[in-house]
């Protein structure tokens, strides 16, 4: 008797299962095509038939009669979990998708075909957001070219901007061996590294992957021109060629500096890169590495300037005369597309000072492009708070 009553929980848990699977095939499945929700991946609560778990049968405030938002609901059971075996605390740079909630982007909730619930081909889903990477180049990496992003990249969250699953030297050295590299490299002064310094890990127009942007030393295989003897492979080397860049670290506010701080090696590969300006990645990836902090203020508004992630399009990236390293005057900037602007807006110029802080009036006075939480990138609301700060007697 007492063997039966401690079985009677279990029992329990049993029948209610069972009862949520029966309800699910009698009520829903009335009206839902059952064979939609048999594929090879089954949602645990789908599987169980538990559809009560995130729907609610008669009404609810959101899409698909969902309880709750489905980033809310997704987290009430995968609450803290990134990718596996890896501490949530290091996880710093968290996939833009995941940070917004918008989990129903890569994943179906209820069945696929894939692991992990993916709404089709992984790749597919990667190119959804990344739409200025070209799927294909004249020579493609084989992990690439297979859809495999995951095999050098994180989906959720990583301690590092391009979400790589370690660092970029160790993922390489997974599938090529440091001796096969070392013939193929005749003449490297060291061991080899920095992969990414003249390799894209995706592809390229040149054969063994080598960045389409090659520096006109490394090129005609002139090293000893930044190597040997007085050169330097610091600033001083790069703009004993580059004079135009020279003129402007000499600017009030330089980027560059000769003593202990920024060198030009920093942003840019002193061998090969995807663009002219042979940056180490991505304009936005180069410039938050250091600033960090703007990018995290801004990254999630609800309103952000189509041109942000490009600084340079608005910033002197080397100098500038001008306050936040602009490339002229906060009007100057944005003219250069909004062409009416100061004609019939709001007053601008010299001529008109800010009362808040006795400066001249410009477009920055009133938007922040970064980003922010009101329409056209305005710093407050522009229905009254923010005209008030300077029209207080109307």
């Amino acid at each position: 008797m007492i063997g039966m009553l401690m079985r009677l929980p279990v029992l329990l848990v049993v029948l209610l299962v069972c009862s949520n699977a029966l309800a699910a095939q009698v009520v829903c499945f009335k009206c839902h095509d059952e064979r939609q929700f048999h594929q090879k991946v089954v949602h645990k609560p789908v599987a169980q038939g538990r559809c009560g778990t995130c729907h609610n049968p008669h009404v609810a405030k959101f899409k698909g009669l969902v309880q709750k938002r489905p980033s809310e609901l997704c987290s009430s059971c995968h609450q803290g979990r990134w990718e596996k075996g890896k501490d949530k605390k290091a996880m710093r740079v968290i996939h833009q998708p995941v940070r917004q909630g918008k989990c129903l982007t890569c994943h179906d909730p209820h069945t696929s075909r894939s692991r992990g619930l993916i709404k089709g081909n992984l790749a597919d889903r990667c190119f959804d957001c990344h739409k200025d990477l070209p799927k294909r180049y004249e020579h493609t990496h084989k992990p690439f070219a297979q859809g495999r992003c995951s095999a050098c990249h994180l989906s959720h969250a990583a301690d590092n901007y391009r979400l790589l699953k370690g660092p970029p030297e160790k993922l390489c050295a997974g599938c090529h061996a440091q001796r096969r590299l070392s013939t193929a490299h005749k003449g490297y002064p060291a061991r080899l590294g920095a992969c990414l310094t003249c390799h894209n890990p995706h592809g390229s127009k040149k054969k063994a992957l080598v960045r389409d942007h090659v520096h006109e030393p490394y090129g005609k295989k002139a090293c000893d021109k930044c190597h040997g003897g007085k050169a330097t492979r610091d600033t001083e080397g790069c703009l004993s060629c580059h004079e135009d860049i020279r003129k402007a670290t000499l600017s009030l506010h330089s980027h560059v500096t000769t003593t202990g701080g920024n060198s030009c090696t920093l942003c840019h590969s002193p061998h090969a890169g995807d663009t002219p300006e042979l940056l180490k990645g991505r304009q936005v990836q180069v410039c938050r590495r250091c600033h960090e902090d703007t990018f995290r203020r801004h990254q999630d508004k609800l309103y952000i300037h189509p041109k942000a992630p490009y600084c340079k399009e608005c910033h002197g990236v080397h100098g500038s005369n001008r306050l936040a390293m602009l490339r002229a005057d906060g009007n100057t900037v944005c003219e250069r597309c909004h062409k009416t602007q100061g004609k019939f807006t709001h007053p601008v110029g010299d001529k008109v000072k800010d009362p808040r802080t006795g400066q001249s009036m410009n477009c920055i006075s009133c938007h922040l492009p970064m980003g922010t939480d009101y329409k056209y990138e305005l710093i407050l609301s522009g229905e009254k708070d923010l005209c008030i700060q300077c029209h207080r007697n109307y």
